[in-house]
């Protein structure tokens, strides 16, 4: 795996998180980015080797970048900064304090399964896509 490169590990049963990855590959040209789910073996020892405190918990997208983790809002103000124009725009989010846009992210979080459904199953990557899949 490239020094450039940077890990996405999402809740690969969540509808919304799913389509956030989908979003992040078309988003991504240079293909900075590799995913994983929470789910997965790989996800959990990928945590774990960051320091996270609580590999189970499964209520957040975490960004493994230079061999630190970030969480929520953090993470999604952070992995925006490496996206195409205009996404990434949204690394400007940071300026919002983070109390406030963790509130938010939980909020969102809280309710993902209620309002985009969950699957029963990890989703597999397409052919083309494995690669970027741990």
């Amino acid at each position: 795996m490239g020094e450039n490169r940077k890990i996405i590990l999402f809740d690969g049963v969540c509808n919304l998180c799913s389509w956030a990855v989908n979003f992040i590959i078309d988003h991504d040209p240079q293909g900075k980015f590799l995913f994983a789910s929470l789910q997965s073996d790989i996800g959990q020892q990928l945590l774990q080797r960051a320091g996270h405190p609580n590999p189970e918990a499964l209520d957040s997208v975490v960004l493994i970048e230079d061999g630190q983790w970030f969480a929520q809002s953090d993470a999604a103000v952070k992995i925006a900064r490496h996206l195409s124009f205009p996404i990434t725009l949204f690394k400007y989010g940071r300026l919002i304090p983070t109390p406030l846009r963790d509130s938010i992210y939980q909020w969102v979080s809280r309710n993902r399964y209620r309002w985009f459904g969950k699957q029963e199953a990890c989703q597999l990557p397409s052919p083309e896509l494995k690669a970027r899949f741990l």
